[in-house]
């Protein structure tokens, strides 16, 4: 299992949401310092979420992005949060960025993402899929659409190599993550790697997903409410 520590950014400063709620932010200090410890305890992944870009609609903590990406040496950073243009995804992997992750776009403008995809390749997009009851959910978590994850998982069948399903109701919460759902993904489409996100607080809720076939999976307010360790986590990845 790849365990991915992740860093969300508000005003260039790490935070944490519980349940996609912008009025319910958690401070946790300096992105680069988190990113120099995860990279030292010898993590090879990190992902990133520009939470001012998911709200604004385009990319806004660029700077802060290129520095978590220069102290970052080998770890590949993925980064998301409101990659809607041209512009913003050349930016993201200018700044140093070994992958993209398209949410609402992956929705909105199918066709403008398998573009991206053709373009840069199926290993850089990862297609990130926010759901709510099994419903993908847009623009910073705040629509429900209509359209299911398996929906949307079909509009690119056969394009795509990884997506990354959040949970928004259990992001944050730390009561567990959706397995069930991760265990139906990975059974319905084999040659998808998912990316689990959203919810996880303990080790056993890492032994759950790992047995329900789940290969990747994304840490973030467990870390840094110290419900589990990263000498815990480091034991979790593969390298």
């Amino acid at each position: 299992m790849k365990i991915i520590p992740a860093i969300d950014i508000i005003g260039g400063r790490c935070v944490r949401l519980s349940q996609g709620d912008y009025g319910k932010v958690s401070i946790y200090g300096d992105p680069r310092e988190m990113t120099v410890k995860y990279r030292d305890m010898g993590f090879t992944r990190l992902h990133m979420v520009d939470l001012d870009g998911a709200k604004a609609s385009h990319m806004v903590n660029i700077s802060t992005i290129e520095q978590v990406c220069l102290v970052s040496s080998s770890m590949k950073v993925d980064v998301s949060g409101g990659i809607k243009s041209d512009e913003d995804i050349e930016r993201a992997f200018a700044a140093g960025a070994a992958y993209a992750t398209i949410g609402s776009m992956a929705y909105s403008d199918t066709e403008k993402v398998k573009g991206w995809i053709e373009k840069y390749g199926a290993e850089r997009i990862i297609i990130g899929a926010d759901v709510k009851d099994g419903f993908i959910c847009t623009h910073g978590w705040k629509r429900v659409t209509d359209v299911t994850i398996y929906e949307l998982i079909e509009r690119y069948e056969g394009m795509i190599k990884r997506v990354m399903c959040t949970d928004i109701s259990r992001d944050g919460m730390l009561g567990g993550a959706s397995t069930a759902l991760y265990m139906d993904l990975c059974r319905r489409y084999p040659d998808v790697v998912f990316i689990a996100s959203g919810g996880v607080g303990t080790c056993r809720d890492l032994d759950e997903l790992r047995d329900a076939g789940v290969s990747e999976v994304i840490v973030g307010k467990a870390i840094y409410e110290g419900r589990i360790s990263l000498d815990e986590l480091i034991e979790y990845d593969d390298k």
